[in-house]
């Protein structure tokens, strides 16, 4: 892959955090309950710091995207760490969809009877399922790329 592909996604990746950081930032603010409430009660709200704790997730999976893309722009796709960021970003997905069903748990059971959580719920089932075909990508790829490191240090070993 070319340097300049790489260093394209690489930038996409970027903003792509910076957009996820703005949205966790100004989405708060903007939520209906929160009209009458000064920014500590907002950003103290349980719900909220929860999800800000299963954000963590993503962006340590973004940078580990990050990364690989750094080790394909440098020739160092069939190395260990590229192995290592792909499993830890199947970790992120794993634990982020786990996280999110935990929060669509928690809504449907102690919130159901106050508000309709029927879109908060469809939200979730999207987003778990988007985590599980990042993981399942991921893991395929992973073991793909383990199999090629496999090979490569064998072939050097005889070499």
């Amino acid at each position: 892959m070319k340097r300049g592909s790489t260093t394209f996604l690489q930038i996409v990746i970027v903003l792509i955090g910076i957009v996820a950081l703005a949205i966790m930032i100004r989405f708060p603010l903007t939520e209906g309950r929160a009209a009458n409430l000064d920014l500590f009660s907002i950003y103290s709200d349980p719900f909220i710091l929860y999800g800000y704790l299963a954000s963590i997730a993503f962006f340590v999976a973004l940078y580990q995207a990050f990364k690989l893309l750094g080790y394909i722009g440098q020739n160092k796709v069939f190395s260990l760490d590229s192995v290592k960021a792909l499993r830890t970003i199947k970790y992120c997905a794993i634990v982020l969809g786990i996280l999110i069903v935990m929060a669509g748990l928690y809504i449907r059971i102690f919130h159901a009877g106050d508000d309709d959580p029927a879109g908060f719920l469809a939200v979730c089932i999207v987003t778990t399922f988007v985590s599980i075909v990042i993981a399942t990508a991921t893991a395929v790829f992973e073991k793909l790329l383990q199999t090629a490191v496999e090979m490569k240090s064998e072939n050097d070993l005889t070499v």
